[in-house]
């Protein structure tokens, strides 16, 4: 580990932001990383901000710095590159949080994609191309915890330190091979994700494999599920620490009806039935004396007419993406996703006014394949 990742400058006040987001200003490149405590806490929050050079690395800390604005006029800056690992959450997250946006991002998971890189994660990544092992030890840690220890301060750093190198090695392989703009469009669109407004909504909406419940059983589910909420929030825990899903399942399954018919239920803590069995029965009963005509229900679909003429079209498209993926080195999900090949099959263009018809084919998919996909339509 160099000296640069041992020792990274924790910014901890609005003057010092300030004045690194000035001294960054005329960077051409920065790498960006965030760390959370969606683990530890029911509500979670940005706890730290990674920002990088090719020279240095920087702590912001977000629960210290009243005012996290001054990182918005770097962010937004289409001047300059923002380097990030798998943006989706960050990106999400520093829009919920902070209401920042991101313009030129570049994600280096997306470009070693779009390479043909068998393991994208970036521990994998930076021990492969530069020999470098992160330590993951501190990847579940309470971020929220002041002040952070060495062991803290030297994992967050070492995650940003190699970025930007990283994204020089790639945007030089993807030049090499015209795939450049290829993540640059993935990036953009990245850019643009936002975390989901669920306020108000049924749990059970959530909940996986609530589909395929009984409208009774998604009644109690729910009840169970909003205790759990309330418990967490009171607990400042994550739910999932109060209750597991696989417990709330087993309880909205069997319906247990009075305390003694908790023993058994897979999952339940020690004593969580001598200290909440009441509450969790009573949610069960809540559950139970809803009345038919409200009981929740998820809308079925029917089952669609089978169309012989586009169930071939969509094996004649499946086989030119297999051929293709191959060609190319690149994930056959990845690089044109089977909600895509149903919509052509589907919509069976017959010419590029078809495909522009088809609104989840656009830019280098439709650019580079067009031509391609309109042959195996035919």
């Amino acid at each position: 580990m160099t000296q640069r990742q041992k020792m990274p400058k924790i910014i901890e006040t609005t003057t010092d932001l300030d004045r690194l987001a000035r001294r960054l200003s005329c960077e051409k490149v920065l790498a960006f990383d965030l760390e959370a405590d969606s683990l530890h806490h029911y509500r979670e929050k940005v706890c730290l901000i990674q920002v990088a050079t090719d020279k240095a690395v920087f702590l912001v800390d977000p629960l210290a710095v009243t005012d996290v604005s001054p990182l918005g006029s770097l962010l937004e800056d289409p001047g300059i590159r923002k380097v990030f690992h798998g943006a989706d959450y960050d990106i999400r997250s520093l829009h919920r949080d902070f209401s920042l946006e991101v313009r030129n991002l570049f994600d280096t998971m997306i470009a070693c994609q779009l390479l043909g890189e068998k393991e994208v994660g970036l521990a994998a990544v930076l021990k492969k191309r530069f020999g470098v092992e992160l330590d993951k030890r501190y990847q579940k840690a309470d971020w929220s915890r002041r002040p952070l220890d060495p062991g803290m301060i030297a994992y967050a750093a070492a995650d940003t330190s190699l970025l930007v190198a990283l994204y020089r090695q790639l945007e030089a392989e993807l030049l090499e091979r015209g795939r450049l703009s290829w993540v640059e469009e993935e990036s953009e669109l990245l850019s643009e994700v936002r975390a989901a407004d669920r306020e108000g909504e049924p749990f059970v909406y959530r909940f996986k494999g609530a589909s395929k419940m009984d409208p009774r059983t998604l009644a109690v589910l729910e009840e169970l599920l909003r205790f759990r909420d309330l418990r967490a929030r009171s607990a400042d825990k994550p739910p999932f620490k109060v209750l597991s899903n696989e417990t709330l399942r087993a309880l909205a399954e069997k319906k247990p009806r009075n305390v003694n018919e908790l023993q058994g239920i897979p999952g339940l803590p020690p004593r969580f039935a001598e200290r909440y069995g009441r509450d969790v029965v009573k949610a069960v009963a809540d559950g139970c004396a809803i009345p038919e005509e409200l009981l929740p229900r998820f809308a079925r679909a029917g089952r669609p007419e089978r169309d012989a003429l586009k169930d071939e079209r969509l094996r004649r498209l499946k086989r030119w993406r297999e051929a293709k993926s191959l060609a190319l080195g690149i994930d056959a999900g990845f690089l044109v996703n089977n909600a895509l090949l149903e919509a052509l099959a589907k919509e069976a263009p017959k010419d590029a006014a078809g495909l522009d018809a088809v609104a989840t084919l656009r830019g280098w998919r439709k650019r580079e394949f067009g031509g391609e996909l309109l042959e195996a339509l035919r």
